[in-house]
């Protein structure tokens, strides 16, 4: 259940094949993609985008932090294997609390999941 350097996506080529060839999905202050980001490995990997005009950088650490913690606890094992996700932060983002974070990413999720199992098909 840890959040190692595995997890993530570090290379912007990986958000940008995502947000390019992957679902896509809104909420009220998040944008999710999801897809296969070609590694070959059967790892959920996790990146998050939170630009400048969510606040200062405590309140943008805080949201990259929660939004790690909510992949890690609950997301992840909603998603199929080798399924990569992009989060990114849309305004008001950075005054939310946890369980309001967790309650709007698990309902993105779930949206994502069934879109990507629609586009297999």
């Amino acid at each position: 259940m840890s959040f190692g350097a595995a997890d993530r996506l570090h290379r912007s080529a990986e958000f940008l094949q995502l947000q390019r060839k992957g679902v896509r999905v809104q909420t009220g202050h998040f944008v999710l993609y999801a897809g296969h980001a070609g590694r070959g490995d059967e790892r959920n990997r996790l990146g998050v985008t939170v630009s400048r005009r969510i606040g200062s950088a405590v309140v943008r650490n805080r949201v990259k932090r929660r939004v790690r913690e909510c992949f890690r606890l609950q997301l992840r094992q909603n998603l199929p294997d080798a399924v990569s996700m992009v989060v990114i932060a849309l305004s008001g983002a950075g005054e939310m609390r946890s369980p309001a974070i967790n309650a709007e990413l698990v309902t993105g999720t779930v949206s994502l999941v069934n879109k990507l199992g629609s586009k297999r098909r």
